[in-house]
């Protein structure tokens, strides 16, 4: 499945809207069975729906409130790469990233093979200061 700029903007408006609100199942259920899935945390990846799901619990309960949005599709053989922006709450603070993966789809139209890419020293250096510091704080 080769998508235009079109069809790839139409998908990524419902997929994306899904990676918010803790909803992994649902997350999840853009993807093949078989699939295979990388982003910089699990830079070997998962492989299978089952992998996948039990990684996307982890990752979405302590994301909740993050948001992605679509900057540009670029149509790719299978799929699409899909440049993004996330922005993601550190206790108070928002870090802003942005990043591409490439999305590739079965006959189906579920994902085979999703691989995140994007420079995340920021998000874990406020995640760092975000931790130690709520280390240090007395307990009420």
């Amino acid at each position: 499945m080769t998508m235009n700029k079109q069809e790839a903007k139409e998908f990524a408006s419902k997929w994306l809207p899904v990676w918010t609100g803790n909803k992994p199942e649902i997350l999840a259920g853009f993807y093949s069975d078989d699939c295979f899935y990388l982003d910089p945390a699990i830079p070997s990846g998962v492989n299978g729906k089952k992998e996948l799901l039990t990684y996307f619990k982890k990752l979405l309960s302590q994301n909740p409130d993050w948001i992605w949005t679509q900057i540009e599709p670029i149509p790719m053989e299978g799929g699409f790469l899909n440049k993004w922006l996330a922005k993601i709450p550190v206790g108070k603070k928002v870090i802003e990233c942005v990043g591409v993966c490439f999305v590739q789809f079965d006959s189906e139209e579920k994902i085979k093979r999703n691989e995140v890419y994007f420079d995340r020293s920021e998000l874990i250096s406020e995640i760092y200061k975000y931790t130690k510091l709520n280390c240090l704080k007395p307990a009420v």
